[in-house]
């Protein structure tokens, strides 16, 4: 399968509200991109994954990264892991940004969809 653009946008960040970017509603392997060059030396942003293990079960986190502080320039654009889902419902998996410190940024993003 080639890989695809599921959802993107710019999500200008309210300090201590998670962000929802995503949310997956069809089977598959997905990855998030994040674009970091509007950090500052005083923010803190968390990119988070939240999951079900079964059908009609209840979203959970799955993973959680954190990065601080301004970014290296040679590594702006974070790329999560890939992440797959076999269920086609509503959050069967979501992708969420949460701007913990510093002021509000704008980081463009995508979720493409790679097998």
């Amino acid at each position: 399968m080639a890989v695809t653009a599921f959802a993107s946008g710019t999500q200008t960040a309210t300090i201590g509200t998670e962000h929802t970017l995503a949310s997956i509603n069809a089977a598959g392997v997905y990855r998030l991109r994040v674009d970091t060059v509007n950090m500052t030396a005083t923010d803190a942003l968390e990119l988070r994954v939240k999951s079900k293990a079964l059908a009609g079960g209840t979203k959970r986190g799955e993973d959680l990264v954190l990065y601080t502080g301004v970014q290296p320039t040679d590594q702006l654009v974070k790329r999560s892991e890939t992440y797959e889902t076999d269920l086609a419902e509503t959050d069967g998996l979501e992708f969420t940004l949460k701007q913990t410190a510093g002021t509000g940024r704008a980081f463009p993003w995508c979720v493409t969809r790679v097998g």
